[in-house]
């Protein structure tokens, strides 16, 4: 049986993760034995299917940016701690001699992960036989004007990676237009299609309005000007779900709940989010990845708030892409008022309801893609 590791590092939200999930657990139904390191704190919701799950000590990033990593007492990265990182990856990944690894968002972000990643890559490509090495990044990436950060990027791509998976359809969202030199390794570049849930069963009719702020450590904004907007607006009397995430800050969510009332059922976490989505008549939430895919694969009516502190453009340009193609309403965070929303969800309203994406098959055209790689 061929083996492959997949190494994934979530800091912030938990979309990263969510989205290694999927793909591990297609993987580990097919031919293959799975491996997955995780460098993020531990999430139990979170299912990788059959494939062996291997925690390592947890980072996540410091409430200021992503520059400093901190361990999982709130402590900032040492020398030390990054060195116990490093060798237990490469231990896990001795231990598990794989056939392929594939190392998720690295060498296009991460780049906080260097210490434990660049020896990772030095050790797997001395290797006799050597595993084939891939990339695995979402469809649209982050922008960086950073001067040389590209070159950079590029330079790692043609030293280490055999291949880069690009979780997205490639006539609609090319890697050059988020990667201007994405051309200089355009041979290795494969496109699996989006990677959304696995096909949803019967729809759940438990809530008319479903809002949520995927990991939930950015969305208490979100979730506050909902609840706020709901008297506002057209379904002010319908049933409303608010999905904090599990990464919502006690306090945070203490504040919200009381904010809710009892009128607007108030949850850190549901299981069968696109069933329930589903069900539902409107969607409000960010622009992440993971949650326009379920979004789209639920065939349900969506206003986006994509998340662009800090300088974040990804999330934008997915919602502004959604929006030409009459997929959802969009309302930018740093306008986000109670009435603009109540104004958003009417005009979301208004417009036909979006026929379910039936393509999103990514996980098992990455699948397919490692059965033809590895036979």
């Amino acid at each position: 049986m061929k083996r492959i590791f997949i190494y994934v590092q979530h800091l912030l939200g938990i979309g990263h993760l969510m989205r290694m999930s999927r793909l591990a657990a297609a993987l580990a139904e097919g031919p293959f034995e799975v491996t997955v390191a995780s460098g993020g704190a531990s999430l139990p919701q979170v299912s990788f299917g059959k494939a062996r799950l291997i925690q390592l000590p947890p980072a996540r990033a410091d409430a200021s940016g992503f520059s400093t990593l901190l361990d999982d007492t709130g402590q900032p990265f040492t020398r030390e701690t990054e060195a116990r990182r490093a060798a237990l990856l490469r231990d896990a990944f001795d231990a598990a001699r794989p056939h392929a690894l594939l190392i998720e968002a690295f060498p296009f972000a991460r780049r906080q992960m260097r210490f434990e990643l660049l020896p990772l890559l030095d050790h797997a490509r001395a290797l006799t036989p050597r595993p084939l090495i891939l990339s695995s990044i979402r469809d649209i990436l982050q922008e960086n004007h950073k001067p040389g950060r590209a070159e950079e990027t590029a330079a790692l791509v043609e030293d280490y990676f055999d291949h880069v998976l690009v979780h997205g359809d490639g006539a609609a969202t090319p890697l050059a237009a988020s990667f201007a030199l994405a051309a200089r390794f355009a041979e290795k570049i494969v496109y699996t299609g989006l990677v959304g849930p696995p096909p949803i069963g019967a729809p759940i009719h438990e809530h008319d309005v479903i809002v949520s702020a995927g990991g939930g450590a950015v969305g208490e904004n979100l979730i506050r000007c909902a609840l706020l907007a709901r008297p506002l607006s057209a379904l002010r009397d319908a049933r409303w779900l608010a999905v904090t995430g599990p990464n919502m800050p006690d306090a945070a969510f203490a504040e919200l709940a009381a904010l809710a009332g009892g009128r607007v059922t108030l949850e850190r976490f549901v299981t069968q989010l696109p069933q329930r989505l589903k069900g539902a008549a409107l969607s409000i939430s960010q622009a992440g990845y993971n949650t326009v895919a379920e979004i789209l694969a639920a065939g349900c009516r969506g206003v986006l708030i994509p998340f662009a502190a800090e300088g974040e453009t990804e999330q934008t340009a997915r919602a502004e892409g959604l929006v030409r193609r009459g997929l959802a309403v969009c309302v930018a965070e740093d306008g986000l008022t109670p009435q603009r929303l109540a104004d958003a969800i009417a005009a979301a309203l208004r417009a036909p309801a979006p026929r379910a994406q039936s393509a999103q098959d990514g996980a098992a055209m990455t699948r397919a893609f490692f059965e033809g790689l590895l036979a």
